[in-house]
């Protein structure tokens, strides 16, 4: 057996190495989210000096608890939330698994899809808004063109704004699960495929029973992921509608920008913040109860 001085020894390594690592994470998470908490209780102006700042206990949380404007985002936040992470689960793996095969064509697709990643949120948000143009965009010249359909505002009018915010972040986001599952997929053992095809499983089982459960874990890692950066999307969103028309798309990212540099109330936006952080706190924990179910009888 190890004396303990080596024990001791091994230890101290170990967290050296560790130690650059957790000090990033202490510098660039722990620390500004105990800032945060902090800013929550306190009322402080942006640009005026740090000792003017005024201690307001919850104050700010009271005031979010019974503000329409906070929760109107709320909501439309969950609502953003749920469709864009639904639609872009569905469609990547789709695509994943239409695509895994080396069919002809498929290396041109699997390049092509991927694209839209490559291009940053501003440029993303300015395309889409010359699309997205009543007047002059394509999306309605071609609409007009082919079936005849008069100019539709889809920035502008409220019932669909929305939803051009969602198809938007599919375009942009649906290759990152596409990326996720296609290499989930493709480090399946391939004795596994074999053995089931000569079981008889048909393309359906093959797909429900057998290659889908496996990546499990990638499917779970990739829906959390997406849940986390959805809810904090500011720039798309800010170049296509600064959160209008009215407050139909102005998620709760959105909703602590404004509070923080345009009303520049500090504190007021970090308890919003807390808000934000509480919701995917909630739903990545949910998401990770599958991913750890509990045993069962048989497993004891």
């Amino acid at each position: 057996m190890k004396s303990l001085r080596a024990a001791l020894s091994e230890g101290l390594i170990a967290y050296a190495f560790l130690a650059p690592a957790l000090l990033i994470l202490v510098i660039g998470l722990v620390y500004p989210l105990f800032t945060t908490v902090q800013m929550s209780f306190l009322d402080y102006q942006m640009g005026t000096p740090w000792e003017s700042r005024e201690w307001v206990g919850i104050r700010w949380f009271e005031k979010l608890w019974s503000d329409p404007n906070v929760w109107k985002s709320f909501w439309v936040t969950l609502r953003y939330g749920f469709w864009v992470v639904l639609i872009e689960m569905i469609v990547g793996t789709g695509l994943a698994l239409a695509l895994e095969r080396a069919i002809r064509g498929a290396s041109f697709f699997r390049t092509a899809l991927i694209m839209p990643l490559m291009v940053s949120p501003i440029v993303v948000g300015l395309i889409w808004r010359y699309l997205f143009d009543a007047r002059t965009g394509m999306i309605n010249h071609y609409l007009g063109a082919w079936f005849g359909i008069d100019p539709v505002p889809w920035l502008a009018d409220p019932h669909i704004a929305l939803t051009s915010l969602i198809i938007t972040d599919v375009w942009q986001w649906t290759p990152f699960i596409f990326i996720i599952v296609l290499a989930g997929l493709q480090a399946i053992p391939k004795e596994v495929i074999e053995a089931s095809t000569i079981d008889g499983a048909n393309w359906w089982q093959m797909t429900f029973l057998v290659k889908l459960p496996m990546i499990k874990s990638v499917l779970i890692v990739a829906l959390l992921m997406r849940i986390v950066d959805v809810y904090k999307v500011v720039e798309v969103v800010f170049i296509l509608t600064e959160g209008g028309p009215g407050l139909e798309t102005e998620l709760l990212a959105l909703h602590v920008y404004k509070t923080a540099f345009l009303s520049q109330n500090l504190g007021y936006a970090s308890a919003i913040s807390m808000l934000l952080l509480a919701i995917v706190t909630v739903l990545s924990l949910f998401v990770l109860s599958f991913s750890n179910p509990m045993k069962t009888k048989s497993d004891f």
